[in-house]
């Protein structure tokens, strides 16, 4: 049988109005499905006309601007509903989900679906919760001696993965996927025991370290800064905040 890395997976990444996961908007998102590491993957993609201001800073990351996405983009309530249910779908499939950096996706999400559906994605999701699978926890955990960055661009290059268009949601989701299927195999000894539900709780332990660390590391620096713990989603807000 064979191992999950090499089974079917799916991946999910977004492009975005900012960083700010409670205020910032969906602009795009892809959704990818690959079965095993040598079938062509399944790509949906989603344009979405935010209906508010497109910053340049986020136009220069991802290229789309108010004008293209207000050509050809759709409005944000029906997309949210289509992306959720194509998640839920996917759990309950079984197919574990890529998510790089998934406290930063999976957030956004969440907020855009209290937004404008007035459900939270796990309402979507039911009794099938996802099994994500983060690149950037799994490599933090399993190689966390290694100097650098650990952008999507760092790993693809760390791991031998073609990335032709970086800030493009489907490149960036399938590029994502591509990399924990290498770094599965360049792990096995230690990942080929583990099953995808098994893996999603024990990032869940591993992001909090990771979490910790970095934000001693700002206290040492002189810069002290918050760093959210939680994965692979963040709490809301509290409303006076």
């Amino acid at each position: 049988m064979p191992c999950w890395f090499d089974g079917p997976l799916a991946a999910f990444d977004t492009e975005t109005t900012g960083i700010d996961v409670e205020r910032d908007r969906i602009v795009s998102a892809a959704l990818v499905v690959q079965e095993t590491p040598r079938s062509a993957p399944r790509i949906t993609r989603w344009l979405v006309n935010p209906g508010v201001e497109i910053p340049e800073a986020a136009t220069a990351v991802h290229g789309l601007t108010a004008d293209h996405l207000a050509r050809h983009g759709r409005w944000p309530a029906p997309v949210m509903e289509e992306i959720a249910r194509a998640l839920a779908a996917q759990s309950l499939a079984g197919r574990p989900l890529v998510v790089m950096n998934a406290p930063f996706d999976l957030t956004l999400l969440d907020r855009e679906l209290k937004r404008h559906r007035a459900r939270s994605l796990d309402a979507y999701l039911g009794t099938h919760p996802l099994r994500v699978l983060d690149p950037r926890v799994l490599d933090k955990h399993l190689d966390r001696y290694r100097k650098g960055r650990r952008t999507l661009t760092d790993l693809c290059a760390h791991y031998e993965v073609e990335l032709t268009d970086a800030h493009e949601a489907a490149a960036d989701a399938l590029a994502a996927l591509l990399v924990v299927r290498a770094l599965g195999h360049r792990f096995a000894d230690r990942l080929a025991g583990l099953q995808p539900a098994e893996l999603h709780t024990r990032q869940t332990i591993w992001h909090a370290a990771q979490a910790r660390g970095l934000e001693a590391w700002f206290a040492r620096s002189g810069n002290p800064e918050a760093v959210d713990p939680h994965w692979p989603l963040r709490p809301e807000l509290p409303a006076a905040a």
